[in-house]
């Protein structure tokens, strides 16, 4: 991770860094998004057939 300092200069360089930089994290976000819905559908499941049982 890449941490610009305040007396560096912003550039346009370093702004791609962090543009990049949020694109993976917001990728792996979205990634966990959809394994805990995964695990949620899962247990509703579980909790379904128990309750049949």
């Amino acid at each position: 991770m890449y941490v610009v300092e305040e007396e560096s200069n912003f550039t346009s360089a370093s702004a791609q860094i962090l543009i990049g930089e949020i694109m993976v994290c917001n990728r792996d976000l979205q990634k966990i998004k959809e394994d805990t819905n995964d695990v949620e559908k899962r247990l509703r499941y579980i909790i379904d057939v128990l309750g049949r049982i």
